[in-house]
């Protein structure tokens, strides 16, 4: 993932910053509490392809 990318991206939720999992290859937004995936490079900002992070996860980001 491009820094200077990861930098102008926002979570469409939230509109709140987003860091990258490189091993899950998701785009985490802690406080909408969603992971976007990343598909061969290109981030899905779609809120119906995220997933809830559980409260677990949360904690160990």
């Amino acid at each position: 993932m491009d820094p200077k990318l990861l930098e102008l991206l926002v979570c469409p939720v939230t509109k709140g910053p987003l860091t990258y999992d490189r091993e899950r290859q998701e785009l985490v937004s802690r406080s909408a509490r969603l992971a976007y995936p990343v598909r061969d490079g290109i981030p899905v900002l779609l809120e119906n392809e995220a997933r809830t992070l559980s409260d677990d996860e949360l904690e160990q980001a």
